[in-house]
């Protein structure tokens, strides 16, 4: 079908803007100057007519009022295959998404903290096995809520002791018993919603000194459940380091990457007009986690939901994990330390129960930090051994090393989150070929 002369000259801006900001030297861009293919490098892996069908995807999710706009990478042999902006930044603007637009990136925070830690152990400055009271003394005595039948047949929460105490590796494969508040009924997550956990703004230390005044939902590495690990491991990494959680990734990580962009909020008015938002009135759109404005200032920074980023900064950060822990000569992890983090650490050996609200699915485990891909789920080629993580927005991101390639989908859909990624993996996966 013959693509309208507006789309194409959006796609042009698009291609102009990743000029203008220099993302074609971070191995970014929408195509060649003059040209509106999306096709950007010739990989006889991939099949250009079957890539046009990712962009059809999109354009029909738009079309349908699911999404303002989008903007899908696959990079592949450090170079991208694919890049297309889609849409705009939000239907009140109407401005054009660009390869600049700013993003909340949510849970796509996890894996930024996660490599962090990460860092700090291999300085030797942590361990995985260190006990989190090590760090945070009040989590030496926190308990673990059990729920039981009283004697009128109603349901209460009884507090135990720890059998054995949180460990930084229970923090990073979410096993340590934090949950969060806004999805379950138990009565531990209930007393998560209603404990003011996020109360006049707390810095990382006052959140980590209320939370672990709760009751753990299970008692450490008994069973995988989605919280706030990674928020105390960003608290962790403060006490260690002696800056702020942001402070220590912006002078570790962030700045030495070229994340320029990437932070707990957008301090500068004059980049508030480059943050994507949702369709108006998506009903998932709420404050999560205490996070939902991108533009107000908050001492609270959230390591495991809170950062906002581009595409290119993400880029740039997956890159460095396919590379095994280097970008353009620079070394951030250790190959080995890559390898760790994407290993499973929650098989049947661990014992670890694997509930309702298992994310990662039926075919994957969980590393340090990111889903493992462990079995080929049917009727598709995707790999074992890749990992990813995504975002209540809408966000995700998947690494696959044996085809040396990743692919970043950004978009903000929180009522559309999870549903539109497998079959824009299938059809990513389809243009490969395999």
């Amino acid at each position: 079908m013959r693509r309208s002369r507006t789309e194409g000259s959006k796609r042009r801006r698009c291609v102009a803007t990743a000029l203008a900001f220099g993302i074609v030297a971070l191995a970014l861009g929408c195509a060649g100057p003059g040209r509106a293919e999306t096709q950007l490098a010739p990989f006889e892996s991939f099949s250009s007519a079957k890539l046009q069908r990712v962009g059809d995807l999109i354009r029909q999710e738009i079309a349908a009022g699911k999404m303002p706009g989008a903007i899908i990478l696959i990079q592949q042999h450090g170079h991208p295959v694919y890049f297309e902006c889609f849409g705009v930044r939000d239907l009140e603007s109407r401005h054009p998404m660009t390869p600049d637009s700013i993003f909340r990136i949510y849970s796509m925070s996890k894996p930024i903290t996660s490599v962090a830690a990460m860092m700090l152990v291999e300085d030797g400055k942590l361990a995985l096995e260190d006990p989190v009271g090590k760090y945070i003394p009040a989590f030496a005595d926190v308990k673990v809520g059990i729920e039981k039948m009283d004697e009128n047949g109603k349901s209460v929460l009884v507090l135990e002791p720890l059998a054995r105490p949180i460990t930084i590796k229970d923090l990073l494969r979410h096993t340590s018993g934090l949950t969060y508040g806004f999805y379950g009924d138990t009565l531990v997550r209930k007393l998560y919603t209603n404990s003011g956990l996020f109360e006049d703004d707390p810095d990382n230390a006052a959140f980590a000194e209320r939370i672990a005044k709760l009751p753990l939902a299970e008692q450490p590495a008994t069973r995988w459940d989605y919280g706030h690990s990674t928020d105390v491991l960003g608290h962790v990494i403060e006490v260690i380091s002696g800056q702020t959680l942001y402070e220590f990734e912006k002078q570790r990580l962030l700045d030495p990457l070229g994340m320029s962009e990437t932070a707990f909020f957008v301090a500068d008015p004059a980049l508030r007009l480059r943050i994507a938002q949702p369709v108006p009135d998506d009903p998932f759109d709420r404050p999560l986690a205490g996070i939902k404005d991108p533009t107000v200032p908050r001492r609270w920074e959230s390591g495991g939901a809170g950062m906002v980023a581009t595409i290119g900064d993400y880029a740039r950060f997956a890159q460095m994990l396919l590379n095994g822990g280097t970008l353009e000569g620079r070394r951030y992890l250790k190959p080995e330390t890559i390898a760790l983090m994407v290993s499973d650490h929650i098989g049947p050996e661990t014992k670890i129960v694997l509930d309702q609200f298992y994310f990662p699915g039926a075919t994957s485990g969980f590393g340090l930090g990111f889903a493992v891909r462990t079995s080929v789920p049917a009727n598709t080629s995707w790999p074992l051994g890749e990992y990813r993580w995504d975002g209540v927005a809408g966000t995700f991101f998947f690494i696959d090393p044996r085809d040396d390639m990743f692919a970043i989908l950004l978009i903000q859909a929180p009522s559309q989150a999870g549903r539109i990624q497998l079959p824009l993996k299938t059809l990513i996966y389809d243009a490969l070929g395999k």
